[in-house]
């Protein structure tokens, strides 16, 4: 049976093997770019916006600002100490050494800078305006978010419960993070006021579809399946107009059993209707099916860099 020491050694030492094969690629140090500058952002959404306003924004953070309105305790301090049960329970489930790696350096940077930015920025923040706080609290706090994402970490406290649920059973970010911090804002309107903790649920709400929209894209991609009785003709209008690859794939009626190729097209929103008129000019009968894309990667679009 292992000693608690033992264990502590082992995990420390697995996270030092993985910050020395951490090869200081491009790809790597924008990454670690984006882990700083997220948590930075976030820091700053808390005392611009949130902390001033007493609005919660859930979360261990949420929960530093609900026990420092009563005891004064550092916001930044109590969000590092909370963060270290979820940090070995996002050890387990989110990727060992590198998730450590980066969520600890994310969940240092963001708790050092909440403190710091206390003796920078005037208590009262920016403006007084619950409504103006909430939107532009939430929108800063989700950019902040959506770049820890993309850094390949995660910024601590339940956001590392987010992403089990992300992973594990495919709910979306908005969704997961809504579900995760509800409780946290709801106390909060123990602490404060109700009406704030309402507000603290448009942050969450906010503040979720911004980092979504961050690190997953945003949406500006479609996707067409077009069944046509001319389907050389419609590849070949795609292909020569709007210059956009088309995959040809086998499909067969499941009423007629006849075979036929169905054409997939990935195109930017701008071009839908571009789409849908060179279809509709070689084949007014074919059938399409418009669907929306998160992200494209590969030649015509951003680069497949990983």
């Amino acid at each position: 049976m292992q000693t608690p020491t033992r264990t502590g050694r082992e995990f420390f030492k697995k996270v030092l093997n993985a910050l020395g094969h951490e090869k200081l690629s491009p790809v790597i140090l924008l990454e670690y770019a984006y882990l700083l500058t997220g948590a930075i952002i976030q820091a700053l959404s808390m005392r611009l916006f949130l902390v001033p306003a007493q609005l919660v924004s859930g979360g261990i953070s949420g929960l530093g600002q609900i026990v420092n309105s009563f005891t004064d305790w550092p916001i930044g301090l109590m969000v590092f100490v909370g963060n270290i049960p979820l940090f070995l329970l996002g050890w387990r489930f989110l990727g060992g050494p590198r998730f450590a790696l980066r969520t600890a350096i994310s969940i240092t940077v963001f708790s050092f800078f909440t403190d710091a930015f206390m003796w920078m920025i005037p208590g009262e923040g920016v403006t007084h305006d619950l409504v103006l706080n909430c939107l532009y609290g939430g929108v800063m706090l989700g950019v902040g978010l959506g770049l820890v994402y993309r850094g390949q970490g995660t910024s601590g406290g339940s956001d590392i419960l987010g992403r089990i649920l992300n992973y594990r059973f495919g709910i979306s970010i908005s969704q997961s993070y809504l579900l995760t911090d509800t409780l946290v804002v709801l106390a909060g309107g123990f602490a404060f006021t109700w009406e704030k903790a309402l507000y603290g649920l448009v942050v969450i709400y906010v503040s979720g579809l911004a980092a979504e929209m961050i690190s997953e894209g945003s949406s500006i991609f479609r996707t067409a399946l077009i069944i046509s009785n001319k389907p050389d003709e419609v590849a070949s209008k795609i292909l020569i107009e709007l210059e956009r690859g088309v995959t040809v794939l086998q499909g067969t009626g499941a009423y007629t059993g006849a075979e036929r190729p169905v054409l997939y097209v990935v195109i930017s929103r701008a071009e839908v209707n571009q789409v849908k008129a060179l279809v509709q000019e070689v084949d007014p009968h074919a059938f399409m099916v418009i669907s929306q894309a998160h992200e494209a990667l590969g030649e015509g679009f951003k680069p497949l860099i990983r």
